[in-house]
């Protein structure tokens, strides 16, 4: 059997030919990804309902991009450019991450996801990094993708796996702030934003802020489903 990754799933109102209604989705590129690198993919929808049930049928977990976190989950108030926050959704991706890092499942977080472990962990957001940078260059256009390099740590477990330089492709107009418990830098981009972050002291657990899924490169996701085989068969 191929190992199974629970990937978080947004909930937005969608178009079906005549219907348009409240949908639970993610972009095909987390399914397609997670097929290519072995794995089988499996939808998870925002519910703080069943965690512990959802997570002894995965071997694997990936939390995927969308909205910006509501700022009360790290005790902030809100920026003006702090939009599309759906409260529903992070009380349960928080609660799932929470449980399957006590259970050490290997995590991959892309984007908010690598937010939400952040938070999850004890760590803040940077809500708007223009104000920082002073510039929008990792979320230069909605809807398209910037690209850019990142210099990676090279004694970090996602150095190890991408090397020193990597391309990659931003689309987030916020950042990590303080660090939670247990996590440590692992990326940076040109402007000294940190990309990417890892807590050395678990299984599989990484967070990049940029999107992998939507690139060729698939050695996160390789890494997460051979941790994820792993992990099935240590527990039997």
């Amino acid at each position: 059997m191929r190992p199974l990754i629970g990937i978080t799933t947004d909930v937005v109102v969608a178009a079906y030919g005549a219907w348009e209604e409240e949908s639970v989705l993610v972009p095909s590129d987390y399914v397609r990804s997670v097929e290519r690198a072995g794995g089988r993919p499996l939808l998870v929808p925002p519910s703080e309902d069943g965690v512990e049930e959802t997570l002894e049928a995965l071997d694997g977990l990936l939390l995927s991009g969308g909205s910006d976190l509501d700022p009360a989950t790290y005790g902030q108030q809100p920026h003006p450019e702090t939009d599309g926050v759906l409260e529903g959704r992070d009380r349960a991706e928080l609660a799932l991450l929470e449980a399957a890092l006590a259970r050490d499942m290997p995590v991959l977080a892309v984007c908010r996801g690598s937010q939400v472990l952040n938070v999850a962990l004890g760590g803040d957001l940077v809500q708007h990094l223009p104000d920082v940078v002073g510039h929008a260059d990792h979320k230069h256009t909605p809807g398209a993708y910037a690209d850019h390099a990142v210099t990676l740590e090279v004694k970090t477990r996602l150095g190890g796996l991408l090397g020193g330089h990597a391309p990659v492709k931003s689309h987030h107009h916020q950042g990590f702030g303080r660090l939670g418990s247990g996590l440590q830098e692992a990326a940076f981009a040109e402007d000294g934003t940190v990309e990417a972050v890892e807590d050395p002291s678990r299984r599989f657990a990484l967070g990049v802020l940029w999107h992998p899924e939507a690139g060729e490169d698939m050695r996160l996701f390789e890494a997460l489903v051979e941790e994820a085989r792993r992990y099935r068969e240590e527990r039997g």
